[in-house]
């Protein structure tokens, strides 16, 4: 509670609740404090009561996808940790995940622990960030997150193919928040996708955190870094799901429009041509109608 009311004081973040939470329908912010008071952790994922909701639906939804897969664990990734919000947001989400679930959540976080590199070019959108920016105050954040989560320091150019090869395929990845802001980093997160399509669930969250503001675009970073990948690549796919919004109770919170899903193509899952389920039969009122009206014909 302490943690929320510090939250509000903080300009930016009355800006959401005016501009986001407000302006949805009445009823449901009325509903929302019933939720806030008494609602499961499930609840108030849906009512978009958890900080970061991105992650909170990120990590439960992965979560329950590996259980329904039969695994145990799943693998989240962090780029760009800068000074660690978000990655001690992602660890206090983690535990109720897994009191929810059982599903253990295994959390890696990537950064320079310098700060920003120098941009490329226009692409990096420099009039955006600049070489130095959000630095780490490495010692307090190491001892905040100790055998909570791990942080892997340098390049992603450099350490990325690395990390692939470690991944384990008991603890497929299932969510993935990318903030490195620049399209030439976020071009080097992306060759984490070709990875083995088993080190990841055949369904993956992927949150798009630098792709909201008014001079990001297509043609410029995370944005270009996407297109690029989704044409390069014939079995691997990074979307933007069209109704997302729509099964969303509160539809107009911006990470609503960031939240992408990684499709895996490739993985096993999408290719067995047979279900151990019952068969769907769709129902047809007509038929039942023109069952009745013979009887009384």
């Amino acid at each position: 509670m302490s943690f929320l009311l510090k939250r509000l004081s903080q300009k930016n973040s009355w800006n959401k609740v005016f501009k986001q939470r407000l302006t949805e329908p009445f009823h449901l912010n009325i509903i929302a404090v019933f939720v806030f008071i008494f609602g499961s952790f499930r609840k108030k994922v849906a009512y978009d009561l958890v900080i970061r909701p991105q992650h909170a639906f990120g990590l439960l939804n992965a979560a329950d996808q590996a259980k329904l897969r039969g695994f145990n664990d799943v693998t989240v990734l962090e780029f760009g940790v800068a000074n660690g919000a978000g990655l001690m947001n992602l660890i206090a989400v983690a535990e109720k995940v897994t009191k929810e679930t059982g599903v253990n959540i295994h959390i890696y976080g990537f950064d320079t622990g310098e700060g920003m590199p120098e941009p490329l070019d226009y692409r990096d959108h420099p009039e955006y960030y600049n070489t130095g920016d959000f630095p780490m105050n490495k010692a307090l954040l190491e001892e905040k997150i100790k055998g909570k989560a791990t942080i892997i320091y340098g390049s992603i150019k450099e350490k990325i193919d690395e990390f692939k090869s470690t991944i384990s395929e008991k603890a497929p990845i299932g969510f993935v928040a990318i903030d490195v802001d620049y399209y030439s980093s976020t071009k080097d997160v992306l060759d984490l996708f070709k990875a083995k399509a088993t080190t990841f669930l055949p369904l993956t969250y992927v949150y798009m955190d630098d792709i909201f503001m008014p001079h990001h675009n297509e043609k410029c970073g995370e944005l270009l870094a996407v297109s690029e990948f989704n044409q390069a690549q014939s079995m691997r796919q990074l979307s933007y799901h069209r109704f997302f919004e729509n099964q969303r109770i509160f539809k107009n919170a911006n990470w609503v429009k960031q939240l992408y899903y990684f499709h895996v193509l490739d993985h096993p899952y999408r290719s067995e041509l047979k279900r151990d389920r019952k068969t769907y039969v769709l129902d047809n009122p007509y038929l039942k109608f023109e069952g009745n009206k013979k009887q009384f014909d």
